[in-house]
């Protein structure tokens, strides 16, 4: 016997918030992780010059903040998270839409249609970490929270709806609003997309969306550095290729996509839940692009030079536009980005005056089209002057991006469609999706239920299910820090 209780593969967020409540609950766990350097989707690393250190995939945090998980775990008390109160900027022609943290400010910059935006996102505001909660549960079942729910849903239903636009006069506080939701990768306006967009930006309005000092792998050795010091273990370098290879375990947790366990447990699955698991579709895709700068981005609005968070596409309908060709398998002539400039708060992140860029675009799955210089022109017709202090770029195609994370199948950073049937069915229709039918295995990631996002939840609900299912344990333990 090997002496462990359970073994979870892959260490990206949600594998190690497995490993942390396992750990916890006082069992011998160990970590495999294919890669070299262990956090999946949280990773930092110096992708361009010596020096310069780079978040791979995601690198603003709102739900550091606002998920269960992280605080239960207290996050905030073991990393240090700089909140910017500029949660986000949208660029136009002439001007820009700021989300400052303080509602009542970003209200007063956007003329007559402040009120319509403070009345749609204050009631949000307020019931942040009940929205965090509805939106990060299993939604096959009573929400906790009826009435947030409710108000939330019926928003929802608003702006994933023709009525988006009811509310507003202008085309600041729309373009805002749709570059948020364009987060999802899918069709504009849709009901997924509000939904997460809503969310989102009640964050941005409550705890604010924070970058964690010295990049998101600071999450991730907060969470290793837990697990280790409640006797587990995490192994980079070390794919598992089947069940079958991995030492005797009461559990075994997979913070892996539906396709990767039906290649790894084939005909050990009955054939109904196979057939659920050939049925889970996949999205489309980002292209990542990463720069070293020499200073600052000249944005020709300066407010902008105070956001974490920058979004680039122009008006809602540009927007619209750009998202439904992505969603017809067409690539956007004018494309909407996504920047991330955590340089503004962060001085570990770059030498010197120097800053780093973190950007990425939509683009169909699986595409082999380098977009970094759709991204410069981009960005250089809201910061002119941009191209100018690029020291070095990296780029990542859609199709690359499986090399670095496998979970990204063809590029889904989100590993699986944002669709209404995915968000019930992640990837099976189940109060408890992360158990499968093998005895003792389970499943979480960004492919099972509440989806994607560095929540670390569909890790913890996992676990929580694995200690119930497998090992008797009913009461979670505390995973306050000690």
């Amino acid at each position: 016997m090997s002496g462990l209780d359970a073994i979870i593969v892959g260490a990206g967020p949600n594998g190690l918030a497995a490993a942390v409540t396992l750990a916890r609950a006082g069992l011998a766990v160990r970590v495999y992780e294919r890669a070299s350097q262990a956090g999946g989707g949280a990773r930092t690393q110096e992708l361009t010059l010596p020096g310069f250190r780079h978040d791979g995939c995601s690198a603003v945090h709102p739900l550091a903040l606002a998920s269960p998980f992280f605080r239960a775990f207290e996050l905030s008390r073991r990393i240090e998270l700089l909140t910017p109160q500029v949660s986000f900027a949208h660029p136009l022609p002439g001007r820009a839409g700021i989300a400052y943290r303080d509602i009542d400010r970003t209200a007063a910059e956007l003329g007559r249609d402040g009120q319509a935006y403070r009345r749609l996102f204050a009631p949000l505001a307020a019931r942040s970490l009940e929205i965090a909660q509805f939106t990060g549960s299993n939604l096959v079942g009573i929400p906790k929270h009826p009435l947030t729910a409710a108000l939330f849903t019926l928003r929802t239903a608003e702006q994933g709806t023709p009525l988006w636009n009811a509310r507003f006069s202008d085309e600041t506080a729309p373009a805002m609003i749709t570059g948020v939701s364009a987060h999802a990768i899918v069709h504009q306006p849709s009901l997924v997309g509000a939904g997460a967009g809503l969310a989102l930006q009640a964050h941005a309005h409550a705890g604010g969306w924070p970058i964690p000092r010295g990049g998101s792998q600071a999450i991730v050795d907060a969470m290793i550095a837990d697990i280790v010091a409640h006797g587990g273990e995490v192994i980079t370098d070390h794919e598992v290729t089947s069940l079958r290879e991995l030492p005797a375990a009461r559990a075994t947790v997979m913070d892996v996509t539906p396709r990767a366990l039906l290649r790894w447990a084939g005909d050990d699955l009955p054939p109904r839940y196979r057939r659920a698991l050939h049925a889970f579709r996949y999205g489309n895709a980002a292209a990542k692009v990463d720069f070293a700068l020499s200073g600052p981005v000249p944005w020709a609005d300066p407010r902008v030079a105070q956001a974490g968070t920058v979004h680039l596409g122009g008006t809602r309908r540009d927007i619209a536009l750009a998202e439904n060709e992505v969603a017809h398998g067409r690539h956007a002539a004018e494309p909407y980005v996504l920047v991330s400039q955590p340089s503004v708060l962060d001085d570990t992140r770059a030498p010197g005056d120097a800053q780093t860029l973190w950007t990425y675009t939509h683009v169909p799955a699986g595409s082999t089209v380098d977009q970094r210089e759709a991204i410069v022109r981009t960005i250089e017709r809201a910061a002119p002057g941009f191209r100018d202090l690029i020291l070095d770029s990296r780029s990542v195609t859609a199709a690359q991006l499986p090399e670095e994370n496998p979970n990204y199948i063809d590029g889904d950073i989100s590993a699986g469609a944002a669709t209404l049937r995915q968000l019930v069915r992640r990837p099976v229709l189940s109060t408890d999706p992360w158990r499968t039918p093998l005895p003792g295995v389970y499943l979480c990631g960004a492919s099972t239920s509440p989806g994607p996002g560095v929540h670390g939840l569909s890790g913890w609900y996992a676990a929580r299910s694995a200690l119930r299912e497998t090992f008797g344990i009913r009461t979670p333990p505390s995973l306050a820090r000690e």
